[in-house]
């Protein structure tokens, strides 16, 4: 017997749509067969998803939990919302796994900053999540060496900056010499880089240059990260890596079209290079910064143009862009809006909770994409490059029963009083073509019609392997 069937709805499948049942034993899918095939099997409990879309729960896979958010002139920075409020939020609106980061800081060994981060999450995550090692500033020799070991322990990706942001934040920024050497450990390892790239001397000079003019407002924002800094840091690290066999590049926030042509001709050279971009930069642009309370649309890099929201749309569409994450900031209004120049807004937003359905409405009903296509831009794409695939982001035999029902009955406009994130939401006001009915997370219903029955128990943390396939050309 079967602890759990969904039927009479529209799977999204690895193969693709079509209608079947889904059969869960335990943690797991156990089968998956033709419309009312499982009945004969039993089953303790039976979902109708009439009418719905059976979808793989989503992943996020750039996430910030109680993280520092800095301010200049201020010794101790706020910090965000833990990853119990962002896993609620998440799981509510269909994502069932969140990647964060472990940052490396001061004299800490790696496994010192995983077990820190580990600290933080074990027992207070509703969801399943992951760790991006995230290395700062200037790297000890010493630190290449931990770092195999942790690819090799399961924390599979890097992040590093080619920037420090801000000129309040120094240290942040990885140099280019030290890039290629943790490139090079990488490659041997079987991990793969994270990167926030933007020219780090274009961005400084830019807050001299506003600075100096008396420019400073966020809403010139766009002029500091600019879209020439996305172009010349994409094109550096680009050439890294092309000169390390085995080496692989997962480009974080991608906001400008000269990012996306980037990564769309090191792809088209057989460079192992993945792109993500934000929800933000999909459906806002830096005219959104002259809006009341325009911060809260504002994450880093800056919001771009037009031009630019065109390309990232069109390169979501079997291009150079495989992943829309959130770069999940969650924190309250008075928080967000604290900030009011070019070099103290705060970066990223809350946007976990509406991100799955905000991409169904934005690619299946306003631009006729599939729904493969939908999942893998929200799951699919992010397991496979992140080393989660099958476990994770697939409706199939042996994969995680996380199983979502996405109702297109169940159209909903967005209001911050009705999400779990925070007390304000950029996305006020959007209509939903449809949002989820069900969430499931390794075989445990844990919102269903919005009641959410969830334990701090429930989250599992995640190790990873990056598949060789994934590091050896771009095949997502």
């Amino acid at each position: 017997m079967l602890d759990i069937v969904v039927y009479g709805g529209t799977a999204v499948l690895p193969s693709g749509p079509e209608p079947a049942d889904i059969g869960v034993a335990g943690e797991r899918i156990a089968a998956i067969g033709a419309p009312g095939s499982l009945a004969a099997l039993g089953a303790r409990r039976v979902v109708d998803a009439a009418g719905q879309i059976v979808i793989p729960g989503g992943i996020d896979p750039h996430v910030h939990c109680n993280w520092p958010m800095p301010m200049p002139g201020v010794a101790q920075p706020t910090l965000t919302e833990p990853a119990s409020r962002v896993s609620l939020a998440a799981l509510h609106g269909g994502t069932t796994t969140t990647i964060d980061f472990a940052p490396v800081e001061g004299g800490d060994t790696i496994q010192q900053a995983i077990e820190r981060r580990q600290r933080q999450w074990a027992g207070a995550c509703y969801g399943d999540y992951a760790f991006h090692t995230m290395l700062l500033g200037k790297i000890a020799p010493e630190r290449l060496g931990e770092l195999a070991e942790a690819v090799q322990a399961g924390h599979a990706s890097v992040k590093m900056f080619t920037t420090d942001i801000t000129p309040s934040r120094k240290g942040r920024m990885v140099d280019f010499g030290d890039i290629w050497e943790v490139l090079k450990v990488l490659a041997h390892a079987g991990g793969i880089a994270a990167i926030h790239a933007e020219d780090n001397d274009i961005v400084m000079h830019m807050y001299e240059k506003l600075f100096r003019e008396d420019r400073t407002g966020f809403e010139n924002m766009a002029e500091v990260h600019n879209t020439l800094s996305e172009d010349l840091s994409f094109n550096r690290v680009i050439r890294l890596a092309a000169n390390i066999e085995g080496s692989a590049l997962y480009m974080m926030h991608t906001s400008a079209a000269t990012g996306v042509a980037a990564i769309a001709a090191a792809r088209a050279k057989g460079v192992p290079i993945y792109g993500e971009t934000l929800h933000q930069y999909l459906m806002y642009t830096a005219e959104d910064y002259k809006k009341p309370n325009g911060q809260i649309y504002h994450t880093y890099p800056s919001l771009k143009f037009k031009a630019d929201q065109e390309a990232l749309w069109k390169a979501t569409d079997h291009g150079a862009i495989q992943t829309v994450a959130t770069d999940e900031i969650c924190c309250p209004l008075r928080i967000k809006l604290q900030g009011r120049r070019i070099d103290d807004t705060t970066g990223g937003n809350a946007g976990v909770e509406p991100r799955l359905s905000l991409i169904y409405t934005e690619t299946v009903e306003k631009r006729g994409y599939g729904l493969s296509e939908f999942v893998g831009l929200v799951s699919a794409n992010a397991a496979k490059i992140m080393g989660l695939y099958p476990r994770k982001g697939a409706l199939a035999v042996g994969s995680d029963a996380d199983i979502v029902l996405l109702d297109p009955r169940r159209r909903k406009t967005v209001r911050a009083a009705e999400l779990h994130e925070a007390d304000y939401t950029p996305w006020e006001g959007r209509d939903l073509a449809a949002w989820p009915s069900l969430t499931m997370l390794r075989g445990k219903i844990v919102v269903e019609g919005g009641t959410f029955t969830g334990d701090l128990k429930d989250g599992q943390f995640l190790p990873r392997k990056v598949p060789d396939e994934i590091r050896a050309r771009p095949v997502v």
